[in-house]
């Protein structure tokens, strides 16, 4: 992980997953430096990754006080349960869906669960955070929030863009690809991550996005997009274009085929 000082609230721990044909996609975790600190997400779940570890790159874990699932994906819950572990005194911050997903496969402890639904708020000492429901999402679960001390605004999956190189998705700025490149990326992201916004009603939609451009966050803070601090016009404009842009469809079996024959030894 690369591990970036955004902010004097924010530190973003950078990773990347490279998806073939598409390109490399952020996948970031987050620590809010609040009275009560709140880590947000948990990273990937591959084996070789550590998130405990590497938060203590930033901090003690057993200073954690609330981890912030955004929704219970596994890019989002790699290091969930160690960190559960690490940090006695922390509560997960989710919802009851997220709680029953999470419950298929493990067992959640539910006397360490903070039930926090879109429009409800938490103190965490020295500030307030309210949660809200990012225009695109890909789970039921999901639910982000803004910060109310530093404005940033913690978005989830919303706002994503797979990047050209590794190096750019774990960096500290959006601003590393051009405005138009970014823009492509947040549209192919939007129709990989939430097909179901090109069926959607604008009438019920675009009053999303507005909601979101009234809260002017000061940063928005995506999963899987770098850090983005006074780019709120481009994002923004971006995922207003999402229920009219292209349509992805992945690749089929020809061409997995393919794919795999070129990986084969050629004749000796």
């Amino acid at each position: 992980m690369e591990i970036h000082r955004i902010t004097g609230d924010v530190t973003v721990m950078s990773d990347t997953a490279e998806v073939p044909g598409v390109g490399f996609l952020p996948v970031n975790t987050f620590v809010l430096h609040a009275e009560q600190p709140v880590v947000v997400d948990t990273g990937l779940s591959t084996p070789d990754k550590d998130f405990v570890a590497e938060l203590s790159r930033v901090m003690d874990p057993a200073d954690v006080r609330w981890i912030w699932l955004t929704h219970p994906d596994r890019d989002h819950t790699g290091g969930l349960w160690k960190l559960l572990e690490a940090a006695p005194q922390a509560r997960l911050i989710t919802t009851f869906l997220g709680v029953g997903i999470m419950s298929t496969e493990w067992t959640v402890p539910l006397d360490r669960v903070y039930l926090l639904n879109p429009g409800q708020s938490l103190d965490v000492g020295d500030r307030v955070l309210t949660g809200y429901r990012p225009p695109l999402y890909d789970s039921p679960a999901t639910v982000g929030f803004l910060d109310g001390a530093s404005g940033s605004f913690f978005s989830s999956d919303c706002f994503g863009a797979p990047m050209p190189s590794a190096e750019i998705a774990t960096g500290p700025d959006a601003r590393a690809v051009d405005d138009e490149g970014r823009r492509s990326a947040q549209l192919l992201w939007a129709a990989i991550d939430s097909p179901w916004v090109h069926g959607v009603d604008r009438a019920a939609f675009d009053p999303t996005v507005q909601q979101i451009r009234n809260l002017d966050p000061s940063a928005i803070l995506s999963t899987h997009l770098p850090p983005a601090v006074g780019m709120n016009r481009q994002l923004i404009d971006a995922l207003a274009e999402a229920p009219d842009g292209p349509a992805f469809v992945g690749p089929d079996q020809v061409a997995l085929e393919q794919l795999l024959a070129s990986f084969e030894p050629g004749p000796v």
